[in-house]
């Protein structure tokens, strides 16, 4: 009786712990993402532009800006806007008396430009702080370079000191041929070539 009753048991055991769950991070079913290929780009809201190249056109614009041919033609197309819109036929005027859309231009174009302008003086203060730094570091090459000279040149003249110079070896020769006409006056000096060889040395 005891072992019939156990069997039942036991697959119902078995068959709940097959019906469990696993718990902690293998319950999630979210896919991995591998780590050997790149991630898929993400959307944006915005639109994509390259910074290096709108840059480049805002300095074109702002050097534009800032040369005698922009005021000129501006002070052309503003002469021409308002002699069109006071003495055309009033059908094809398009901005009359107090020329409200010649000021919106205006204004618009001045919004754009000042933006502009600071970008380009933005992009301008990078490259001066990168020529500064470049500066500094070729400066600070110099002077480690002229160092290093100068210590080299100062171990050279303490070499050099010690080393004998034509005028010194004429000073020491004339200070021994004095020496030997002082020992001729006193008695016989005794030359290289006067002193005794072989068997003479031996016997002396």
């Amino acid at each position: 009786m005891t072992p019939e009753r156990e069997t039942p048991n036991r697959e119902r055991a078995s068959s709940g712990s097959r019906e469990r769950t696993p718990a902690g991070a293998t319950a999630t079913s979210r896919p991995r993402a591998r780590l050997d290929q790149p991630r898929p780009p993400r959307r944006r809201l915005l639109p994509e532009w390259d910074p290096e190249a709108f840059g480049r056109l805002s300095e074109r614009i702002a050097r534009f800006l800032g040369t005698g041919r922009f005021i000129v033609w501006m002070t052309v197309v503003i002469i021409a806007w308002v002699l069109w819109n006071v003495f055309a036929p009033r059908d094809l005027r398009f901005d009359n008396y107090p020329f409200i859309f010649l000021t919106l231009m205006l204004s618009l174009q001045a919004s754009y430009a000042a933006p502009l302008i600071l970008l380009a003086q933005n992009r301008q203060d990078d490259r001066d702080r990168v020529n500064l730094e470049q500066d500094r570091k070729q400066n600070e090459r110099s002077i480690a370079d002229t160092e290093y000279l100068t210590r080299e040149i100062a171990s050279l003249r303490i070499g050099l000191g010690e080393v004998a110079t034509r005028d010194w070896i004429r000073s020491e020769l004339q200070d021994l041929m004095k020496e030997l006409e002082a020992r001729q006056h006193d008695g016989h000096v005794v030359f290289p070539a006067e002193r005794p060889h072989g068997r003479d040395v031996d016997d002396h």
